[in-house]
């Protein structure tokens, strides 16, 4: 990407996206509490893995994103929008997401994980996307004590 004009970016909205953090967000922080209390047990935001998964079941080799519908475009989805201003910077950072996501999937599946992606908009209905992980994943070990 060459250098933005300074006079084209929007301060308020750059504070704004800058704000926006990528570890413990509503929708993973859902998940994995819901996880944890039907029993599994797993690494979070594991940086030794390809794309630091935001759950990592790494006696399973199984890991889990949980996306953001607006930064990595969930198709046919009401939050995943488009900025009216400097749209094409934001196609190109969308599209530039995507890519990365696919090849951080692609490089986790060649090393033996199988990988889902957990939909923020999906997480508003934890009762439909539960099922589905606990399918994933498997049933939870039993600690015992």
């Amino acid at each position: 990407m060459g250098r933005i004009d300074e006079l084209s970016v929007d301060p308020l909205r750059s504070r704004i996206m800058r704000s926006v953090g990528s570890k413990k967000t509503k929708p993973e922080m859902l998940v994995r509490r819901a996880l944890h209390t039907i029993g599994y047990r797993f690494r979070t935001n594991s940086k030794a893995l390809p794309g630091s998964p935001d759950l990592a079941f790494t006696a399973r080799k199984k890991a889990i994103f949980v996306h953001g519908c607006f930064w990595h475009r969930h198709s046919n989805c009401r939050l995943a929008t488009t900025p009216k201003t400097r749209a094409e910077f934001w196609e190109n950072k969308f599209s530039h997401n995507v890519e990365r996501d696919a090849r951080k999937v692609a490089e986790l599946e060649s090393l033996g994980w199988e990988v889902i992606a957990v939909w923020e908009c999906e997480t508003r209905q934890m009762d439909t996307v539960l099922p589905r992980v606990v399918e994933f994943l498997g049933k939870p070990r039993v600690m015992e004590r």
